[in-house]
C-alpha cells in the first residue's frame, strides 16, 4: 500500500467543515470525518479509484459519501498527497495552486 499524506491545507479544510456541520446539526461533523477517513481508507488501497482531473497538474478527485465534498490528491512515485479536502459547490479549482 502506498503512503498516504495529507497537506495542512487540506487538513484544514476538513477540520473548518467538521466545525461547520457540527455546529448546525450535532452528530454530523463526526459522519463529515468518518465519511473522509472511508474515502482516504479507499484510495490509499486503490489510488487510481478517483477521477482524473484537468489542470496544470495531474491530479484525482473522490467524493465523499453522502457529503458535497471530494477530496482532491495527486499519486506520486513515493506517496498519495492529498491536495484539497474540497466543496463541491464553491470556488472550484481553487486548490490547483498548490503543490
Amino acid at each position: 500500500m502506498t503512503p498516504l499524506n495529507v497537506s495542512e491545507p487540506a487538513s484544514l479544510e476538513l477540520t473548518e467543515a467538521v466545525r461547520w456541520y457540527e455546529e448546525r446539526r450535532p452528530g454530523w461533523g463526526s459522519r463529515l470525518f468518518d465519511s473522509v477517513t472511508d474515502a482516504l481508507t479507499l484510495i490509499e488501497a486503490y489510488s487510481e479509484i478517483g477521477s482524473v482531473r484537468q489542470g496544470p497538474f495531474s491530479a484525482r478527485q473522490f467524493r465523499v459519501r453522502g457529503f458535497p465534498y471530494v477530496i482532491v490528491y495527486r499519486v506520486r512515485s513515493d506517496d498519495i498527497y492529498v491536495v484539497a479536502v474540497a466543496h463541491t459547490s464553491r470556488r472550484p479549482g481553487y486548490w490547483s495552486h498548490r503543490d
